[in-house]
């Protein structure tokens, strides 16, 4: 009786650890942790960077000079100030994405040629999830969407490669 209640333990900590979904082997490029829930759906995880511009402007530094009939006697100086300004703050998300096992070559392939009608995508049609790939998608959703190689679920209903929901189609 004792051994078992040993192994019960193992059993029950190995039960609650999550299954790594394996890639395909048309995946190259790295997809990181991500989460398969209950239901199907999968989510990732990624750190959004923050936007830094650097803003310029001219600061008054000597006012300038006037005589009493009003001419400039001395014009005014300025200075340039250059400082950093953080326009977005770096910030971790979390999104729904394709899970690993729906990258066919054919849904990749669709993609390729989503993004390449895009202008986003410039390689061969291959139907492999590549570098290239990667980047094209980083590219396309970088605006409205996470600055990832990881393909939104939003995303890739934009670019026609996944339907949409019976529930977003009746709210919509």
């Amino acid at each position: 009786m004792k051994p078992l209640l040993l192994v019960l333990p193992i059993l029950a900590v190995c039960a609650c650890t999550p299954v790594a979904t394996q890639q395909p082997a048309n995946v190259l490029i790295d997809m990181g942790q991500i989460e398969t829930r209950s239901d199907g759906r999968c989510f990732a995880k990624d750190i959004s960077p923050a936007v830094i511009e650097t803003v310029t402007t001219h600061e008054l530094e000597n006012a300038e000079v006037r005589d009493a009939s009003g001419a400039i006697i001395r014009p005014a100086t300025f200075r340039t100030v250059s400082r950093q300004q953080i326009v977005r703050e770096r910030a971790d998300i979390r999104f729904e994405t394709v899970c690993p096992q729906n990258y066919t070559a054919e849904r990749v392939s669709t993609l390729q040629r989503a993004l390449k009608a895009r202008g986003f995508y410039d390689g061969a049609i291959t139907g492999t999830l590549d570098r290239a790939t990667g980047f094209a998608i980083q590219r396309f959703q970088r605006e409205d969407g996470p600055d990832t190689v990881l393909l939104a679920i939003e995303t890739a209903r934009k670019l026609g490669v996944v339907a949409f929901s019976r529930t977003a189609l009746s709210n919509g």
